[in-house]
């Protein structure tokens, strides 16, 4: 498989919050596991706000074939209320080539169009192979934007 038959896989839900108030549950790594849908995340790991470009965030992780396990992601995109993006990687900070992101665009007065984007198209091909170039996230991607909007309306 070539890499440009690998396309980014994105997933979009309108919530009625504004993105301020999005954006601060994603810029809160400690806050993930209550919205992640993978069913991945859990609770633990003890992170700063993210606050730019650089910034290193840690999720505890557990998957059946690996058991429990930590990423430790970079921050590779940042913009206050707008978007954030991160590559994880193991402790080394050894990257796998994956982008997680969240666009958020603003919507009428108090509500934000969000989108959540896996990249695996700078991944080797055992990753894209496993994850089936993403198309494995949408499920979990789609659960996560439920729970962020929940959260978000709930609060």
């Amino acid at each position: 498989m070539e890499n440009d038959e690998c396309m980014p896989v994105s997933v979009s839900r309108r919530i009625e919050a504004s993105a301020a108030a999005i954006f601060k549950l994603l810029a809160d790594p400690d806050r993930h596991p209550e919205f992640d849908g993978s069913g991945m995340l859990r609770p633990g790991a003890s992170n700063r706000v993210i606050v730019g470009v650089g910034d290193v965030f840690v999720t505890k992780m557990y998957f059946t074939a690996m058991g429990d396990y930590e990423m430790h992601n970079r921050i590779v995109v940042y913009e206050a209320d707008r978007c954030i993006g991160w590559e994880p990687g193991n402790a080394e900070l050894a990257r796998n080539g994956s982008r997680w992101r969240f666009d958020l665009t603003p919507d009428g007065p108090d509500a934000t169009l969000v989108t959540e984007t896996y990249d695996c198209t700078d991944s080797p091909e055992s990753v894209r192979e496993a994850v089936d170039n993403g198309h494995a996230w949408l499920a979990g991607m789609t659960k996560t934007l439920e729970r962020l909007d929940q959260l978000c309306t709930t609060q």
